[in-house]
């Protein structure tokens, strides 16, 4: 019987790479697409086992070469994401013009489901470029593919993302740690072995024309989750609320500070200070994971972080955290 073949778009990010190991190990043939084969590739064929993976490169969002694609394709995922922008019109490019544009081809090429990943609480966050930029391709995505999914996580978590492990780099080194609007908004981790489970089931159980919010067992606040990471990282800090003047003055600075300054990424933008401010938590409008019953028992943020954190910790992978 010959597998089923399934189209992903952002395959090497956090999310996609887990998820072409989950999707390889159930059977599913995946045709993984990157930007830079010769910078990615290497770590994509890890994640796939034998003959259940193909590599693709695609530079530019060219929609002949996106055509192609769907050759054979019965399900199309598409992760790609971006968190700031590097380039006037990025946000807008990615996050509305590309959704739009696949699932259009969905529908043109009559597949059985269009996955779209999308972001939680941008609702609210009526004052940022990211959230409008992906309202914006939700409703391109829902225009053109009405049997959509449109997943909607909080933030997403693991060793390889770019959250935990940056603010751990941060307590580590730092003296003392700002909070945003008093460390207040209110954030529902989801570990990425938990939202790839969901992304699982909603092709196994052939899911559709449904938007669902992708929630961990439990919700944090900002400060609370710093004193999680720490208390992961043995370390002591103080946490100082910002007043907003100041947290803009130093957004503004982080983003005309070159990237490979920042440790390869700006550290922060303005548009996120502004994200700050909303809560990243179920907006009770649609169902979550929770209701579907997907996963068996989500992860809870403390205990896997702690799986991780001993490279932040004074003597690395020997050390032990003092309780």
């Amino acid at each position: 019987m010959k597998p089923l073949e399934i189209l992903v778009f952002g395959a090497s990010g956090q999310i996609g790479r887990n998820l072409i190991r989950k999707l390889t190990k159930n059977n599913y043939k995946v045709i993984a697409v990157t930007r830079n084969t010769h910078q990615k590739g290497y770590v994509l064929k890890t994640q796939g086992n034998p003959g259940y993976l193909e590599i693709v490169e695609l530079d530019t969002f060219n929609e002949e070469k996106i055509r192609d694609l769907f050759k054979n394709c019965s399900v199309c995922i598409n992760l790609i994401g971006i968190l700031y922008e590097e380039k006037k019109n990025q946000f807008k490019k990615i996050h509305s013009s590309l959704p739009t544009l696949l699932a259009k081809i969905s529908k043109e090429k009559n597949i059985d489901q269009f996955i779209h990943m999308s972001a939680l609480g941008v609702e609210n966050a009526q004052d940022s470029e990211y959230a409008m930029s992906k309202l914006e391709g939700e409703k391109g995505v829902r225009e053109n593919f009405e049997n959509s999914v449109i997943l909607k996580p909080s933030i997403c978590y693991s060793i390889d993302d770019n959250f935990t492990t940056n603010f751990m780099t941060l307590l580590s080194r730092l003296p003392l740690m700002p909070l945003f609007y008093n460390g207040k908004t209110k954030f529902a981790p989801i570990h990425v072995s938990d939202l790839t489970e969901i992304i699982s089931k909603v092709i196994s159980n052939a899911i559709k024309n449904e938007t669902i919010e992708c929630v961990g067992p439990e919700e944090l606040s900002f400060k609370e989750i710093l004193k999680k990471l720490l208390n992961a990282i043995d370390k002591k800090r103080f946490l100082v609320p910002m007043p907003l003047p100041i947290a803009k003055m130093q957004a503004y600075f982080f983003e005309l500070l070159p990237s490979f300054l920042q440790g390869g990424r700006k550290q922060l933008t303005s548009d996120q200070l502004k994200l700050l401010k909303y809560d990243n938590i179920p907006t009770k409008k649609y169902k979550t994971n929770l209701d579907f019953k997907f996963n068996r028992e989500l992860k809870y943020f403390d205990k896997e972080v702690l799986k991780y954190s001993y490279m932040w910790r004074s003597g690395g992978e020997f050390s032990k955290v003092q309780r």
